[in-house]
């Protein structure tokens, strides 16, 4: 990997704005991803979600940064991430991820789930909860002393088990006050030395995984990743925080898929 710049470390002030911004993503997220449902256009969900933040008080971290059309990044089935909102329509047995991120008072929440839509087969109740569980794999070694590139391992080595393969070509990253910090947080084992998590650091964690090959491809409007295969792909994501004990996760919500029901071994 590229030499790296310094890991920003927030002060208790900077982590509490960071508490209030999580804490507002995740509203946007749930309430956004609720409204989702068959009959819908991407465009509705993405334009539902701008109405919300407006109400909250808060910007889309997103809309215009390098030229982003949208307000959330709204993506469908074999789309894995970065789909614009349009005149797609929702189906029954769809995926749709939406990932939101919002900006209040100068400082980013973040935060993605994938949304079942109606009756979905078997593979695809697989394939998000493995993924929702490769999460919290992956916060679970988010603490003071660990190493960034164990975490992003623990993605890799959880989902493999499975069959599914992680979308190499795009990473999590720190979130702060830009959207984009150091570290980047890949979902596998890079080369080289490996930072020292500490606390007062904070990571957008986003385990992105398809259900065949990892390769992914771009699409025409320059911003939408589909899988290579276009099999199904989900996408799960939190921010948190390192401390001296537990990891916070700044953008709580509840599990959307319990590994167990589906015969998963849960995290130990």
């Amino acid at each position: 990997m590229a030499k790296r710049s310094k890991i920003p470390i927030k002060s208790k002030q900077e982590i509490e704005k960071m508490r209030e911004a999580g804490k507002v993503a995740s509203e946007v997220l749930q309430t956004s991803a609720a409204f989702i449902e068959a009959g819908k256009t991407t465009r509705e969900v993405d334009l539902f979600a701008l109405d919300l933040m407006e109400k909250l008080k808060v910007k889309s971290a997103f809309h215009k940064y390098r030229d982003f059309p949208g307000y959330t990044c709204l993506s469908m089935n074999e789309e894995v991430v970065h789909g614009i909102g349009g005149d797609r329509v929702i189906k029954d047995g769809d995926l749709v991820k939406i990932d939101v991120g919002i900006k209040r008072q100068g400082w980013i929440g973040d935060n993605a789930v994938t949304v079942p839509v109606g009756k979905i087969n078997g593979e695809q109740k697989r394939l998000l909860a493995v993924t929702e569980e490769s999460l919290f794999v992956a916060i679970s070694h988010a603490r003071a002393g660990n190493l960034l590139y164990d975490l992003c391992a623990s993605v890799e080595d959880y989902v493999t088990k499975f069959g599914f393969s992680v979308v190499k070509d795009l990473v999590g990253h720190g979130v702060g006050r830009q959207l984009h910090e150091e570290p980047q947080v890949p979902n596998y084992r890079p080369p080289g030395k490996s930072p020292v998590l500490k606390a007062g650091m904070i990571l957008a964690i986003e385990p992105m995984i398809n259900a065949g090959v990892g390769s992914v491809d771009w699409l025409d409007d320059g911003w939408t990743v589909v899988s290579s295969d276009r099999r199904p792909s989900s996408h799960f994501e939190h921010t948190v925080l390192i401390t001296d004990g537990d990891p916070e996760i700044l953008t709580w919500r509840p599990r959307t898929a319990l590994p167990e029901q589906l015969g998963i071994p849960p995290l130990q």
